[in-house]
Order: structure tokens, then sequence, then C-alpha cells
């Protein structure tokens, strides 16, 4: 290999953009596939098949790509400047987790990650993969273990000069990098993250339930959502961060320095979400994470939200999609006029 040295390769990455860097190996973390077992045998994983297709590299870094010698981790802020809980209090207005509300940050992450990545193999010959989320990494565990922070008992990581409001993205090389010390759990007798919790998603700390996660029923989970977990959603159409707004440790929480992670969507009229079609959800949400669901599983989240209300003003927006095409989204229009009904 060329010359490269570790504290270039961590100042490079910081110029690109990312907050914190860290190295592990691609071995670092053995307990992570006997946990994901454990997850998956629970059914915790709900409708993401996904999770379990791949279970074997998922759960093991190292027979995802034998060849790499070290896992290159790195962080990239989003931290928002306003409260993301205080849209919960404007019912008639839909509620879009943080990280939605710019641009898709798989595609602003993975571009800087192949940007050093090229310059890492320009300047020592190496070989690399990149990941951003969709590809089979553990990448909390093994953020984890290379430094950066810890997975806190809301499973997410946060760092004590992080907060927890972070992208997380992977460099797997074939350059042998002296790794970094793993970080431990820093949360002490704080539970404000599972206390806040609207459907109690988490059975224990550090563990969760994502089938109660509305993160997950608003973006993973397909059909109908369950009765007794409709009114804990509240206006929250796409996502939840109750669970990292409350974090004590985002006092320390960096900036973020990627503005395309500036908030595009603020907090829609849900009446004028209801009314997209197919059409005007795709060119709504063009460039940004939200369009992945498609208009029918958006169109019913936002119907949940009017059901949620309280106004009966809005009860004449879900009647009018009582009929639509999409029966999952038809059934949630008929249970939000009711609901409505019911209010008035």
């Amino acid at each position: 290999m060329k010359g490269l040295t570790k504290e270039q390769l961590v100042a490079r990455a910081l110029e690109e953009g990312f907050v914190k860097v860290g190295v592990c190996r691609p071995d670092a973390v053995p307990e992570a596939a006997g946990r994901l077992r454990a997850f998956l045998e629970a059914g915790r994983h709900g409708q993401m098949g996904w999770m379990a297709e791949r279970e074997e590299w998922r759960g093991s870094a190292a027979a995802l790509w034998p060849q790499a010698r070290s896992v290159l981790m790195l962080a990239e802020a989003y931290t928002p400047d306003v409260d993301p809980l205080a849209g919960l209090a404007r019912r008639d207005r839909g509620v879009i987790s943080v990280y939605a509300q710019g641009k898709d940050y798989h595609d602003l992450v993975k571009r800087r990650l192949k940007r050093l990545g090229r310059w890492m193999v320009e300047a020592s010959g190496c070989e690399i993969k990149v990941f951003v989320d969709t590809a089979p990494v553990m990448e909390k565990p093994l953020a984890q273990a290379a430094g950066l922070g810890w997975q806190g008992k809301h499973t997410n990581l946060l760092g004590r000069d992080l907060g927890n409001w972070v992208f997380l993205g992977a460099i797997f090389t074939t350059f042998e990098l002296e790794p970094d010390v793993p970080e431990v759990s820093h949360c002490g007798s704080c539970t404000a993250c599972l206390d806040i919790c609207p459907t109690r998603a988490f059975p224990a700390p550090y563990q969760l339930d994502a089938r109660r996660c509305i993160s997950y029923l608003t973006i993973e989970h397909r059909g109908p959502v369950d009765m007794e977990l409709r009114a804990c959603i509240g206006n929250r159409i796409y996502g939840c961060d109750d669970c990292l707004a409350v974090c004590p440790w985002n006092k320390f929480a960096v900036a973020a320095r990627e503005i395309g992670y500036q908030p595009k969507h603020g907090l829609p009229e849900l009446a004028e979400l209801a009314a997209l079609d197919d059409a005007a959800f795709r060119e709504r949400f063009a460039g940004s994470p939200i369009k992945r669901i498609g208009r029918d599983r958006f169109v019913r989240n936002v119907l949940y939200a009017i059901g949620n209300s309280g106004n009966p003003a809005l009860r004449h927006v879900a009647l009018r999609l009582t009929g639509d095409a999409d029966p999952t989204v038809a059934e949630a229009a008929e249970w939000a006029a009711a609901r409505l009904g019911s209010a008035a």
C-alpha cells in the first residue's frame, strides 16, 4: 500500500463535511449476530423481511466482504434548528421526521463517502466499498465499536460530543488502519427516551419492538395499522422524533453543515396532503426520502392524522377518500370520518 496515515484520512473526512470519524475491525462486534437472531425470532422486525433475508451478512461485517481489513465509520449531523416536538400541537398539520424534511440523506451522504473513498484509493491503492443505510450493515454497533458514540436506550446512536441527530456512513476497505477505542454507554439512569414513546415501543432499555414504533408504522408497515395504535400516532405522517428530541445529550449536538438538510416541507396542511394523487405526490416529494413509501401509504398516514385532529371541519376531507382505489386508504378514510363524526 502507498503511504497514507490515519491522521490524514481523518482530516480529509472532516474536510468533506463529516463531523466525526472512527475505525474498527470488521469482526469488532461478534455479539451482533446473536442480538439480531433474537430480534428476528421475537418477530420484532415486523414486515421488514429484508432484515432476515441477509441475516448472515447483517450479523457479521466480516462475512459481508471478507477482504476488508478495516471499517471506517463516519457521522454526519442533521441537527434541527427548532424543537421538532413543537409541531405535535398543530393538529391540522402533518409532522414529518427531521431527517426527511430536506433532501434524501442517502444521496448526500453517499456522494460524500464516494469522494472520500476515491481519495483513499488514489492515496493508498486500497480497495473500498461504501454503504449508507440500504446495505445489510449494522451501522450503529459498528459506530460504537469505532468510538463514535453508543447505542442509547432508544437504540439510536448518540455521542457526548454529537448528540443523536446524525446519519451514519461506512467505508469498508482493504487498507489496514489502527482501530479506535470502542465507546460505552453513558445513559446512566435516564429514561427520557423510553418514557416519551407514545406507543411504548421499547420492551426494555436498549431494546426496540419495531412493530410498535411510529417510524416503522408510518414508513415500513404496509396495510392498515392496528386500531390500538392509530390514536397514538397523532399527527405524525412520516417518522417520529420523540425519543431523539428528548435526549439530554443533545445539548452537545453539533450543527448541521449540509444545507440540503434544511426543511423544505415544514408543517404542511393535512387537507392539502390528503388531496394528492400519485403524480402530485411524486412531484411534491421528488428528491425526498418520503417519495419511496408511495402515495397510498403516505395518504393513509395523513388520514390517521386527520382522524386524530379532533377537528370536525376536516371530516369532509376524509369522506372524499372513502371510495379511494386503494383499500387501505379507503378504510383509513372511513375510520377518520367516523372518529371526527364522534368528535362532532
